[in-house]
């Protein structure tokens, strides 16, 4: 149990750490606006996600309950999924790029909205948790609600600490960045290798 929580906590951990949409949009309201609008985005941003794992937790414990085999075929699609992925990061570009332009001044209300509205409206957000969560299913005597909300609050316990301390470090961040653009090549392989690996652990 142990050693698939902090797998778990781990994996979320690289992915959370890798540039994409959401943590460059923390890391450039920051910059532009302070650290105090990009925590507000960072609080948006994770509360969505108590959104998404509520609708796992449920639904895919229903489907668990009904069918082992429908199960297995989601794991089998979530396998699929994260190796797509690792197939997009690895055609991707490996530059990270902090535009600043075109950037609004909200309040930290409307950056709170912002964020949270920006996640439970991701499609994108749904399908990742569906293909992630289930292959870290951790106990046969545990509710899998309950288990889909451990690994709920794991990824967004890890996610808060993550992204936090990038609003936190905005300014930092983005100098490392500007002087070492291989940052984004190491993360970029680092994403690579977890979503294979993680792929790999949901039939071992």
């Amino acid at each position: 149990m142990l050693e698939t929580l902090l797998s778990f906590a781990f994996a979320t951990f690289i992915l959370a750490l890798s540039p994409g949409p959401d943590n460059i949009f923390v890391l450039t309201q920051s910059i532009v606006n302070g650290r105090k609008f990009g925590l507000a985005t960072v609080f948006g941003l994770i509360s969505g996600c108590l959104v998404h794992t509520s609708l796992l937790a449920f639904g895919v414990s229903a489907i668990i309950k009904k069918s082992e085999n429908i199960f297995f075929a989601i794991k089998l699609f979530g396998a699929i999924y994260l190796l797509y992925l690792a197939y997009k990061v690895y055609n991707s570009d490996a530059n990270i790029i902090l535009s600043k332009d075109n950037v609004e001044q909200k309040t930290t209300t409307q950056l709170f909205k912002q964020g949270f509205i920006m996640n439970v409206l991701n499609p994108k957000v749904s399908i990742f948790f569906l293909a992630f969560f289930p292959g870290f299913l951790f106990s046969e005597s545990i509710s899998t609600v309950i288990q889909f909300y451990v690994l709920g609050f794991v990824f967004m316990l890890v996610s808060l600490v993550i992204f936090s301390t990038i609003a936190i470090l905005a300014g930092t961040i983005s100098e490392k960045i500007k002087e070492n653009q291989k940052i984004g090549l190491y993360l970029k392989w680092m994403q690579i290798v977890v979503f294979v690996l993680i792929a790999v652990f949901i039939f071992i």
